[in-house]
């Protein structure tokens, strides 16, 4: 698995503790930045994280803001995107359990950064369910391909 790490300048810190998380437990990652504290736009690099998972280039991506709230509405503006904003590990692995979530999001400054890669940890570990919970994230699907594919 290859996930894609990305932050404006409110989430740094925390994408920081989960690029060092994913290194230990050697789990291949790609960051797409921010790497400072300079305000930044989160639009550009919530947008660099979900194209990667949309187009396939990696499986999974994290997001992290200061609510969560602006990088989820970014992220789900892309096809084959179904990001999650977590705010406990049960969340987190019903959004992986139930939705396949394959973005998870993070608000920095509503969580503390243990809790953070708490989160991390029980999204990573917990595998989609399947069964009726697929029929539902087809039905996703299709409301993507009939209002998004309009051109």
């Amino acid at each position: 698995m290859k996930i894609a790490i990305g932050s404006d300048h409110a989430g740094v810190t925390l994408k920081d503790r989960i690029g060092k998380l994913l290194d230990d437990l050697n789990v291949a990652h790609q960051d797409f930045g921010t790497n400072g504290i300079d305000p930044v736009d989160y639009p550009d690099y919530g947008a660099k994280v979900a194209e990667a998972v949309s187009t396939g280039v990696v499986d999974r991506g994290i997001l992290v803001c200061g609510s969560g709230v602006g990088m989820s509405i970014v992220a789900n503006k892309f096809p084959k995107v179904r990001a999650a904003l977590c705010s406990d590990p049960q969340v987190a692995k019903t959004s992986r359990a139930h939705n396949d979530a394959n973005v998870l999001v993070l608000g920095e400054r509503v969580l503390d950064s243990d809790q953070g890669l708490d989160i991390v940890k029980a999204w990573l570990d917990t595998p989609f369910d399947g069964g009726r919970h697929a029929r539902r994230v087809e039905k996703i699907a299709e409301l993507e391909r009939r209002f998004c594919d309009r051109r």
